[in-house]
């Protein structure tokens, strides 16, 4: 072997000792990663969308976004952070015919195609949708389909970086609409945990427990031990509340700073169970975003919202979104959508997960490791 040969070797061998030492280093709330809004989501069918445009353009034009798959999204595009929304459904059924696929038949029109073509909606259990009625298409049509899906993934890919799974729980009524969705009632929330349970075992998690350790509540123990570090939840998923309403509120009832619960939850950042916000405002926001982000917190904001920046070729909220220091930027242009502009959003170079531009350690291009992404 040269002699050259033997110091390229050894330079390259320092190298990689020194970004050995720098992963152990980092900790989960210093990487950036980017996620999808509305992870699940299709676009509605051609004539449901006429309904929808007929009563509302602008809202058609919101609604006229399609995911892929969510195994694609984290192979093909590195997604890290993907968001569900829930429905309550523990008779099966109540959301398995669409008033708007009804209306479109009375009229002689082709409703598109059945949500219920294989009986899951019939089944009890929490169903994953956007708009009851009239925004039913997804690509995953219950909540143990999706965690299924995710724990598959995530087995086969043990070295990625945890994905967070945000959930959102709908029981609003719309007045326009025939379908009043199921109250998220005390039960209907530990059902949330429960399905959880039923697909991930607890180990795989990370979880409010896990972060809060002996401290009495979240903030404390992020101002004494921080997040783990990277390489020591690596492969893991963790899941967060979008609501900030009486959900939010319920299922923090007799959890004090969440022990036992499954889920991290968007509160002041003094409450005693603050560990992960939710700033959607990436102008607005800004400062704040930053300033809890150098605070130790956890921060989900969004790159785009309900089509605007694509068709515009808007790329301003993006690049404020990711300088702001957000943990997960969401968008739902994890590539471009060429009938519109090549709006996109990724982090440069294309890598899965960057050091975060605000707390973030330097010395890493990528902190996941090759070999999680593909077709």
């Amino acid at each position: 072997m040269s002699v050259r040969l033997v110091v390229a070797l050894g330079f390259a061998m320092v190298g990689l000792v020194r970004a050995t030492a720098a992963g152990d280093d980092v900790r989960l709330n210093q990487l950036q990663v980017i996620g999808t809004h509305n992870s699940y989501h299709i676009a509605p069918d051609a004539n449901v969308m006429s309904l929808i445009a007929a009563a509302s353009r602008k809202q058609a034009e919101a609604l006229d976004y399609t995911h892929r798959p969510l195994v694609e999204q984290f192979s093909r595009f590195g997604i890290r952070q993907i968001e569900l929304d829930l429905f309550a459904d523990p008779e099966g059924g109540h959301y398995a015919e669409p008033s708007a696929r009804a209306i479109l038949r009375k009229l002689g029109k082709d409703p598109g195609p059945d949500p219920d073509r294989e009986g899951q909606l019939r089944k009890p259990g929490l169903k994953v949708l956007h708009v009851q009625d009239v925004d039913f298409r997804t690509t995953v049509s219950t909540f143990i389909d999706a965690l299924k899906e995710i724990r598959a993934w995530s087995s086969a890919h043990p070295r990625h970086v945890p994905i967070m799974v945000l959930v959102e729980l709908k029981d609003q009524p719309i007045p326009a609409l025939p379908t009043r969705p199921v109250p998220f009632t005390k039960h209907a929330l530990d059902a949330v945990d429960a399905e959880i349970l039923s697909v991930f075992k607890r180990q795989s998690l990370l979880t409010p427990d896990d972060v809060r350790g002996t401290s009495a509540t979240l903030p404390e123990a992020l101002k004494t031990r921080g997040w783990p570090q990277l390489d020591a939840c690596r492969g893991r998923v963790l899941f967060a509340l979008d609501n900030e309403d009486a959900s939010r509120d319920l299922y923090l009832e007799g959890h004090p700073a969440l022990r036992g619960r499954l889920l991290f939850v968007s509160v002041a950042p003094d409450h005693p169970a603050a560990a992960w916000m939710k700033l959607n405002d990436a102008f607005g926001d800004f400062d704040r975003i930053t300033a809890l982000v150098r605070g130790g917190f956890l921060v989900r904001t969004r790159a785009d919202t309900d089509t605007i920046e694509a068709r515009q070729n808007d790329p301003s909220r993006r690049d404020k979104a990711l300088a702001s220091g957000a943990q997960f930027v969401s968008t739902d242009y994890p590539e471009p959508r060429p009938e519109f502009s090549g709006y996109a959003v990724r982090l440069p170079d294309g890598v899965i997960a960057r050091p975060n531009p605000v707390n973030g350690v330097p010395g890493h291009r990528d902190l996941e490791t090759t070999g999680t992404m593909g077709p």
